[in-house]
């Protein structure tokens, strides 16, 4: 296999890491197994059996009693099929400064904003990492100046982000693509003139009022997740092309916490090229706690996603329901467990997922993951994923 420059970089970085012996360090080596039991869209395509490796070290430096500290995250990733899979990121490189009543950040960092279990509509600083997982849960580094003001009444943030992120996406060898269409990241357009070099700006306040946590945030600059327009490569084959525009989004996110309830909200307005559409994510989680007087605790989890574009929405969620269960048995292997379904309640298109995972020993944590895509309608935007069902197992060393 061959590998672009970066890639090098990257395996240099976590070699040196490893050969470091310091209570600084810490991190994770991971070894990966997915299996997909269904034929490909496109020839190109990897049948079956893939495995990858990855690696996440963490160096983490105080000084100043705490009120000063360094983060450097690195991440890196090597992919048996997929060269695009094949990765390196620095999803930290912060420098801290704190007081009493104020906080300033700056580098390249990673957050997160949001409550809801199905979808994070208010989290949109990072970009998707969709490489490395098709469940929008990781994400790329973001250049940063995060300025915090701290008090009685809530924490105000205010973000200056610098260097637009690309999205990540599977190469044409890669399986969990939009119908097996190649997606070329090399033209690659934007609403912006600036390009990639547009100034982003994000606040956010947030504040905790006895049951209630509560955010409210807005963000200005170039869309974190792009729209595809088909076109044409070099060789004349058909591709999908990412847009990027500009976009004006206003978000809240609240969680009610009674007794045994959790009551989560995530809504958001965005004024694109377009117009302005509203989307929301809203459900409860019940938890039983001590189940047959043991030490687990089972939850139930549903939600309503909803994306007034309707037909026009960029997302599948535009009238789901979802229902979870997550079970927690609070042993000392930390074993937890979270299935679930996603329901289409207009075209009955139906996506079943199962994640899990045990600790073994002190240093060893093993992950089944499984994703399946069932009766996807044609006009679904996830009828590209009607093959890409897959059960992925990892197994990962902290140190």
């Amino acid at each position: 296999m061959l590998l672009k420059s970066k890639h090098i970089y990257g395996l240099a970085i976590l070699c040196l890491v490893l050969n470091v012996q310091a209570n600084e360090w810490s991190g994770y080596i991971a070894g990966e197994l997915r299996y997909f039991p269904q034929s490909p869209l496109s020839a190109d395509q990897y049948e079956d059996i893939n495995v990858s490796i990855a690696a996440q070290p963490e160096f983490h430096h105080e000084w100043e009693d705490g009120y000063q500290s360094f983060t450097f995250v690195p991440f890196v990733r090597i992919d048996q099929h997929d060269s695009e899979r094949t990765h390196f990121d620095i999803r930290e490189l912060t420098w801290l400064k704190a007081a009493q009543d104020w906080e300033l950040r700056v580098g390249i960092r990673k957050l997160f904003w949001g409550v809801t279990e199905s979808q994070h509509l208010v989290d949109i600083v990072n970009q998707t990492d969709l490489v490395d997982h098709p469940d929008t849960e990781e994400k790329l580094g973001q250049p940063m100046i995060n300025f915090a003001l701290i008090r009685d009444w809530g924490t105000l943030d205010l973000f200056v982000l610098p260097g637009f992120r690309e999205r990540t996406f599977p190469g044409s060898e890669g399986r969990l693509l939009s119908g097996g269409i190649p997606i070329d990241t090399d033209q690659t357009r934007y609403e912006s003139g600036a390009k990639e070099k547009h100034v982003d700006w994000a606040v956010r306040w947030s504040h905790t009022l006895e049951d209630w946590d509560i955010g409210l945030s807005h963000f200005s600059g170039t869309s974190r997740e792009p729209r595809l327009q088909p076109g044409f490569d070099n060789a004349d084959k058909f591709v999908l092309i990412p847009y990027y525009e500009q976009i004006d989004q206003t978000g809240i996110d609240i969680q009610i916490t009674k007794e045994d309830i959790l009551w989560k909200l995530e809504l958001i307005s965005r004024d694109n090229e377009e117009g302005r559409f509203t989307a929301l994510t809203g459900g409860l989680e019940y938890t039983f706690v001590g189940v047959f007087e043991s030490d687990a605790d089972v939850g139930l989890v549903t939600e309503y996603l909803f994306d007034d574009r309707n037909s026009n929405a960029t997302t599948p969620f535009e009238n789901d329901f979802m229902l979870g269960l997550r079970l927690t048995l609070n042993d000392v292997q930390s074993t937890e467990l979270l299935a679930g379904s996603i329901l289409d309640i207009d075209n009955k298109s139906r996506s079943f997922l199962l994640e899990a995972s045990r600790r073994f020993g002190e240093s060893l944590k093993f992950s089944l993951d499984a994703y399946i895509y069932s009766n996807i309608s044609e006009d679904d935007l996830a009828y590209g994923f009607r093959n890409e069902d897959f059960l992925q197992l990892e197994l990962a060393w902290y140190f």
